[in-house]
């Protein structure tokens, strides 16, 4: 049994010793809490057209999403009728998460370290994908890419959403902040 009061993921340990002081050096902040640092991660996978065929295809997007965040994801539901899409009223349409604390951390580490190298013909993530406000957001097209979820039970192929949420103020110190954290950006 893992003891959560006690424990420290291998990101946080590193933004603690190495990450807050670099930062603090790079833009000038005066104390560490002006640092800037993860907020949440949001993880989202929409079933799409799947899920208007077929409901149950929510609920195999859920227990992947679930494996994969290591936390109960929640179905995501429409919030109103479209003709055109054949979308009904709280009709299931996919399936997300939020982390916070220790799975964030440990999320973020499998995320750089296991899940990016394993996509093909990765170069890294764009640089530009910041709102203005220091939370970046990219997309991921094969969900199997994490190696949690078993390759040969698989029935559908998912992409996944993630955004990552920071305290900083601006996009420049996210970028840097998430540069820390080895986020592999392309140029």
């Amino acid at each position: 049994m893992l003891d959560t009061e006690n424990y420290k993921p291998r990101m946080r340990i590193a933004f603690d010793e190495k990450i807050r002081s670099a930062m603090k050096e790079e833009f000038g902040y005066k104390n560490d809490m002006q640092v800037p640092r993860l907020d949440k991660i949001v993880l989202n996978i929409g079933a799409g057209r799947a899920s208007v065929r077929d409901s149950k295809k929510a609920k195999s997007a859920q227990e992947d999403l679930t494996t994969i965040a290591g936390q109960k994801a929640v179905i995501t539901k429409a919030k109103k009728s479209i003709a055109g899409f054949r979308v009904r009223e709280d009709m299931p349409l996919g399936a997300k998460v939020t982390l916070r604390g220790v799975q964030m951390y440990e999320f973020i580490d499998r995320l750089v370290t296991i899940a990016m190298p394993r996509i093909r013909d990765f170069r890294g993530v764009s640089g530009k994908s910041f709102d203005g406000r220091g939370n970046y957001a990219f997309g991921i097209k094969e969900h199997i890419v994490f190696p949690e979820i078993n390759f040969d039970k698989v029935d559908e192929m998912w992409g996944l959403d993630v955004v990552i949420a920071t305290t900083a103020n601006t996009d420049a110190e996210a970028k840097a902040l998430l540069a820390h954290f080895n986020v592999p950006f392309s140029i």
